[in-house]
């Protein structure tokens, strides 16, 4: 297979040269089964799993028995606090546990490669020249991102705003603080980035210092 060729954008969007990507790395190949481990156990890593219900031992009250055992013409009941009572404890519900789970860094890898291969053949893959703003304010990084390249048209041709996922080669305080408070943004490090991450945004964009930094990671 061929290695693929991609353009490179500046901040204004405009064609400045043409890369071609690592045949090792790209390979056009999107594995399935890696795909959906990987990003299962990324889910279930998120979960707190912090639900916690009284069981009947635990609920306050019911020392004394409400009524005497026989005579009464009514159920025998031991304690008020029986789950069959309203205000009482709970059978087999929830308790705190630990749904954290550990996959080998060979998946973890290969699925973040389909994940980016994914995004090549759906060509939505951006490759920025360099991504820098002079000040931290939102204003100057929206107008980059309100660009064509980074927007989608409908049957109606309105455009609207693409869920993008920007990844820098390292970490960079102006654009941080400019970032946070746009919404359909996400900024990810490449050493850090994870294949949820990738696939859960509908484009991708990422400079031309972080792809050679996911590539010598993923060759590893």
């Amino acid at each position: 297979m061929e290695a693929i060729a991609l353009p490179i954008y500046n901040s204004e969007g405009k064609e400045i040269e043409s890369i071609k990507l690592d045949k090792d790395v790209f390979d056009g190949k999107i594995n399935p089964a890696v795909l959906h481990q990987a990003i299962v156990a990324y889910r279930s890593n998120q979960r707190l799993g912090l639900a916690c219900v009284k069981t009947r031992g635990e609920v306050s009250g019911g020392g004394k028995k409400p009524w005497r055992q026989k005579g009464t013409g009514r159920a025998r009941v031991g304690s008020i606090r029986s789950p069959l009572w309203r205000g009482g404890g709970v059978t087999f519900g929830p308790v705190p546990r630990d749904f954290s789970t550990r996959i080998p860094k060979q998946i973890k890898n290969a699925a973040l490669k389909s994940s980016l291969n994914a995004k090549v053949i759906e060509k939505n893959f951006v490759i920025l020249d360099d991504f820098k703003l002079e000040n931290h304010k939102a204003k100057a990084a929206a107008k980059i991102f309100s660009h064509r390249l980074f927007q989608l048209s409908n049957e109606k041709k309105k455009k609207k705003a693409v869920k993008l996922l920007i990844l820098l080669a390292k970490s960079d305080n102006n654009i941080k603080l400019a970032l946070r408070n746009i919404d359909f943004l996400n900024l990810e490090l490449a050493g850090d980035v994870h294949a949820y991450d990738v696939l859960s945004a509908q484009r991708l964009v990422i400079t031309k210092e972080a792809l050679s930094q996911i590539t010598k990671r993923l060759k590893r």
